[in-house]
């Protein structure tokens, strides 16, 4: 499986920003995959990560009421919507696949990171 990010940039405080990962393989639907995070000088960490099905999700505390996360199978795609983005969210966030569903996730392929700037 080969994941694709993109939608990263820099934006104001309380903007929002798209991030979309497009994955190869016929077997990304019956996978977990998820959002992470990296920001410099800290650990990478759990974002947001969905089921293959779509109906349980799960979001580190901090992002929960302002980021969704959301797949579309038939397009072996998943998103990440992130709203009323704080400079606190500055970091590189990468897409993950075939991840469990534990905390913390372990994820077997990742992707190219995108940076995502959040200016004060």
């Amino acid at each position: 499986v080969q994941l694709q990010a993109s939608g990263g940039g820099l934006v104001q405080a309380g903007g929002s920003l798209r991030l979309t990962c497009v994955a190869s393989g016929r077997t990304y639907s019956s996978y977990t995959v998820g959002w992470f995070r990296q920001a410099p000088g800290k650990e990478r960490e759990a974002v947001a990560v969905i089921r293959p099905s779509g109906e349980t999700t799960y979001y580190e505390e901090s992002v929960k009421g302002r980021f969704t996360i959301s797949r579309l199978n038939a397009k072996k795609t998943v998103s990440l919507q992130m709203d009323s983005l704080e400079p606190e969210d500055t970091a590189v966030y990468y897409c993950a696949a075939q991840c469990t569903y534990t905390n913390p996730p372990v994820c077997g392929y990742w992707g190219q990171g995108t940076q995502v700037t959040v200016s004060s």
